[in-house]
């Protein structure tokens, strides 16, 4: 149910007092700092596996083999850690519907700190009859 237009004035309201107040914990709640950590856990991981490329060729010339398992070992986990961190990194201006249920097995995905306040403040107004 889409924000009345009363209701989306006191959000921006809410949220611009919170910027001013303090900005460097209202940066922290904005989704984008999720994408952009996960999107540098993912470069880590493609550096990584670069690594262990070098490691495993380095393994083989000097014909150390538990050089080139090492390698192996880092290209295998940066590679995991990539593909996790692909999977999990939210699209832009993507967010879970509110009221979805998770998929059997999953975790329900975390709301922001946001959501909640809008859905609190929501019941409030249905709870008052407004």
């Amino acid at each position: 149910m889409p924000l009345s237009e009363h209701e989306q004035r006191m959000l921006e309201q809410m949220e611009r007092a919170l910027y001013a107040e303090d900005p460097k914990f209202a940066s922290a709640l904005e989704g984008s700092g999720l994408r952009t950590y996960t999107r540098r856990r993912v470069y880590q991981a493609v550096a990584g596996f670069l690594v262990g490329i070098a490691l495993l060729m380095a393994g083989m010339v000097a014909k150390q083999v538990w050089l080139s398992v090492v390698g192996f070992l880092v290209m295998l986990g940066c590679a995991v850690l990539a593909v996790t961190g692909w999977r999990k990194a939210p699209k832009p201006g993507e967010q879970p519907a509110p009221g979805a249920a998770p998929v059997r097995g999953q975790a329900r995905p975390k709301r922001s700190v946001m959501d909640r306040i809008e859905e609190r403040w929501q019941r409030r107004r249905d709870e008052q009859g407004h």
